[in-house]
């Protein structure tokens, strides 16, 4: 039976998240009703990365089996004629039958967008963060140096977060500004309920002054989340791509 892999983008906005709940619209359950639609199977997916109610994706993966005959590179165009305008897949493909997207080496990079001009652009305010005040880059790209590499991020994950290991390596955290948007980009092997949020909150009020980059050493070593800073709000977070170092597939 093969298992098809689809490269999923979508618009958070309208979405309790992307995993599927029973009593709630998600894009993992819009997704299943299409590919019901399309192959008369109760299709079972498999996605690579849980984002929160209101975040939005450029590149989530999720893979099914199926024994339908439509090729696997042509589900992308059959099922994007079922879907709403704010889900779409980019590509489909088929992978190894062994392949998982949560159980292998990947990579992925996520960006936060901050607003940070006197007033909200209207048709920004479903994809940033605003925040009016100044923001000293400088020191939002010398805190976000601390993060990188391996760390305990128990500071930096929702208290309610399930998984006892709390044990993330970082790749590489920039900042960068681009006219009025003030951009976060956070890569790494895995990530925590809510990290990505609470990475951007924390640098948001160090480059506010309220802090120092160095405040991230005693942060980490705090492994408490009342010792970093808020949460920033879901719609300012994208999931932008992902990468397998392994060479398992080749997006």
């Amino acid at each position: 039976m093969p298992r098809v892999m689809l490269i999923t983008a979508y618009d958070g906005t309208n979405y309790n998240g992307s995993a599927y709940q029973p009593e709630a619209v998600t894009v993992e359950g819009i997704l299943m009703r299409a590919l019901k639609a399309l192959t008369g199977e109760e299709v079972e997916l498999i996605g690579a990365s849980r984002t929160d109610a209101g975040v939005h994706a450029l590149s989530n993966l999720f893979v099914f089996d199926t024994n339908s005959t439509v090729p696997p590179d042509k589900f992308s165009y059959a099922i994007n004629s079922l879907l709403p305008e704010d889900i779409r897949i980019m590509r489909s493909m088929e992978v190894d039958e062994s392949f998982h997207p949560r159980h292998c080496n990947t990579i992925k990079t996520y960006q936060y967008r901050i607003w940070n001009g006197d007033v909200m652009l209207p048709v920004k305010r479903l994809y940033d963060w605003h925040c009016s005040f100044d923001l000293d880059i400088q020191k939002m790209q010398e805190a976000g140096h601390y993060l990188e590499g391996t760390h305990d991020f128990t500071s930096f994950c929702n208290t309610q977060t399930q998984t006892p290991d709390h044990v993330r390596t970082v790749v590489s955290v920039n900042v960068y500004r681009q006219d009025e948007e003030v951009i976060i980009e956070v890569t790494g092997k895995g990530f925590l309920y809510n990290m990505v949020r609470i990475i951007a909150g924390t640098l948001a009020m160090i480059g506010r002054g309220k802090g120092e980059p160095k405040d991230i050493i005693n942060m980490l070593d705090a492994k408490d989340r009342s010792a970093a800073g808020p949460t920033a709000p879901a719609n300012g977070l994208c999931l932008m791509k992902y990468e397998f170092p392994d060479k398992e597939v080749e997006l």
